[in-house]
């Protein structure tokens, strides 16, 4: 990267991934300045890309940019945990080109219509500013924002999206997925306020009828009860996600769908319950992303939707229990089965991503094919069975496969090998709780593009050497989850760290006794974001997670077992020594004694779940929350 100079412009647009030394983030604000001080500017750049970057001060860095980047029209800068709300608007005010932020934030997996919460208290933290803008400006000015991401950052509230509504008055696009702190009332607001909405990222929020309702209305206030639709809000929706949201009534949603789906492209409904009312009398034609996962979506109702949408790309429908049921069943005069329903989706669309589960067989596969030459994501999940003649034809069927993910199939050595070799374009592959006899003979093969493999619960025969074989076929792995992998030891450590240090996700479940003496040569993969060790044997000392944060500078997420804790637990990262930890994960188990042991006094008593801790650090405070459930 080179800075203007005379005539000189730069050449490149797009400055990726910023790069700061992780040893002297103290330095940030001198060597910035310095930097200002000489009169380098880069009058070119429109888009950059700072994520990822723990050592970077992006705070004390907003007073630079406008200097140095006169131009900027985007940024992304996902993962700063540690910026405030308050210098948002502070950006936005020293970039006026702006137009595209992204602050992408892991998604709090504490989601309360997921788990039951049993105790929950917050810290603040130390360095909290009272004066919400401290920078001197009274009120922030009107800005040129179209694309808001905020997913995942629990420190935004209404007063937050009502600030964005005054501020960004152009806004098209909002992402607010996983903000547990907005209200249904607070999302209203802004969507009546920022009239040009069109795409609304809401996914595990409150979102509910009062922001339907806001949609609803008209763009001069009041609710539309004519037939003249364009004069809707939600007219000109081009994406709707409200995914998780369970406070939308079925009349509410099922009016929206009719009157304001019009050139809707992407719908997720994923876990709705009132999924049938809303898709029934669905008056769009543009459709190109549909999820109604978990959810008991009949398979007229989605026939109706295919037939309306042919231009349909992505379909996700697994946990759909509905599917396997005749309509006559359902009291329903028109009569469709899983294997028209496929014939219909078979016939009308071209699919690039599909995922599947109950009702899905190999004949669906087959009525499917014509829609699946150009498919790259393929999922079957619980419920469905392809079968090992199926598995045998995926690379025929499906040639551009980018990605498979299979739970509880039947799988062998022969369709495992089938897959891997006649698939090149495979860059994600997950076996999870599958049936049926592979041995190491499935993954002798090269696998050169493979980014992604989890084996959860298939492979209980690895050894060290068959973990050194397989990463001596899958060099450009980032992701790693091995589960159930008993026969492993320490020295697996050893194998990991060298044959992928740069990975960027690891998780190790039931896997021998890899953590029996301790953690040592997993910490050599620097890169490392996300850690998960659970019951893999009791050598962790008490300091682990601090000690994990200050050696690995990119990791954000860590999750144990107090089974596997040397001492008995585990230390808690204060605000301090956290680093780049946003999300700490801590299971606790039980002993119990199964039902046939009782009358065994010496039996050995088993260790089940009991509960996990879950601790989530923002930009204001650490919440720390205990759930039953295993997260």
């Amino acid at each position: 990267m080179f800075p203007s100079c005379g005539t000189n412009v730069l050449s490149r647009k797009i400055i990726k991934k910023l790069s700061v030394d992780h040893s002297n983030s103290a330095g940030d604000d001198f060597q910035i300045s310095r930097v200002v001080e000489q009169m380098l500017t880069f009058e070119s750049v429109q888009e950059l890309d700072i994520s990822n970057c723990p050592s970077f001060s992006l705070e004390s860095a907003i007073d630079y940019f406008s200097k140095l980047f006169p131009s900027l029209r985007s940024l992304r800068a996902a993962y700063f945990l540690n910026l405030k709300t308050e210098k948002l608007w502070q950006l936005v005010q020293k970039l006026p080109l702006l137009s595209d932020i992204d602050l992408t934030m892991d998604i709090n997996p504490v989601i309360p219509a997921h788990v039951s919460i049993t105790a929950s208290s917050s810290v603040l933290t130390p360095e909290r500013s009272t004066d919400i803008y401290n920078y001197g400006l009274s009120k922030p000015l009107v800005s040129n924002i179209i694309k808001l991401t905020l997913e995942g950052r629990t420190n935004i509230s209404d007063c937050d999206l009502l600030t964005i509504s005054e501020v960004c008055c152009s806004l098209s696009y909002v992402n607010i997925k996983g903000c547990p702190s907005v209200t249904d009332p607070g999302i209203s607001v802004m969507i009546l306020k920022c009239k040009r909405l069109q795409s609304i990222m809401a996914c595990d929020t409150s979102f509910g009828n009062c922001s339907i309702m806001s949609l609803c209305s008209g763009k001069s206030g009041g609710i539309q009860h004519s037939r003249r639709h364009s004069s809707l809000l939600g007219y000109k929706l081009l994406t709707f996600h409200v995914g998780g949201c369970y406070e939308i009534s079925g009349n509410m949603l099922s009016e929206l769908m009719y009157r304001a789906a019009h050139h809707l492209r992407s719908l997720c409904l994923r876990e709705s319950q009132v999924v049938n009312v809303a898709l029934d009398g669905f008056s769009g034609s543009s459709l190109e992303m549909l999820n109604v996962s978990d959810t008991e979506v009949r398979s007229a109702v989605l026939c109706h939707v295919i037939y309306r949408n042919p231009g349909l790309k992505i379909l996700k429908m697994r946990g759909c229990r509905n599917l396997l049921q005749q309509e006559s069943e359902l009291c329903n005069p028109s009569s469709h089965n899983p294997e028209e329903f496929y014939s219909v989706l078979g016939n009308l669309c071209k699919l690039e991503e599909i995922e599947v589960g109950w009702g899905f067989s190999f004949f669906s596969l087959g009525a499917l094919k014509p829609a699946l030459r150009t498919l790259r994501t393929f999922v079957v999940g619980l419920g469905g069975s392809l079968g090992p003649d199926g598995l045998n034809l995926l690379p025929t069927i499906c040639p551009m496969l980018e990605t498979l993910i299979l739970y509880f199939q039947v799988i062998s050595d022969s369709a495992i090998a089938s897959i891997i070799t006649n698939l090149p374009h495979l860059q994600v592959l997950s076996l999870c709780h599958c049936l049926g006899d592979i041995s190491s003979l499935s993954f002798k093969f090269r696998m050169p593009n493979l980014r992604n493999l989890k084996l959860e619960r298939v492979t209980r025969w690895m050894t060290n050497e068959d973990l050194a074989t397989l990463a001596e076929n899958c060099v450009n792995l980032v992701k790693l989850s091995l589960i159930g992998c008993t026969l492993l030891d320490s020295e697996a450590q050893d194998v990991i760290s060298s044959g992928w240090p740069g990975l960027t996700y690891l998780h190790l479940e039931e896997c021998g006794e890899i953590t029996a003496n301790g953690v040592t040569s997993l910490l050599d993969c620097h890169a490392l974001e996300d850690l998960l060790m659970r019951h893999n044997g009791p050598g962790i000392p008490r300091n682990f997670i601090i000690y994990a944060a200050s050696k690995l500078p990119m990791i954000r997420k860590v999750s144990l077992d107090i089974c596997d804790a040397k001492e008995g637990h585990f230390d808690i990262p204060s605000f301090a020594d956290r680093y780049f930890l946003s999300i700490v994960k801590i299971t606790r188990c039980k002993l119990r004694k199964s039902a046939l042991e009782l009358q065994n006094f010496e039996a050995r008593r088993s260790p089940v779940h009991k509960e996990t801790l879950v601790l989530v650090w923002n930009s204001e405070k650490l919440v720390q929350t205990v759930v039953k459930e295993r997260l």
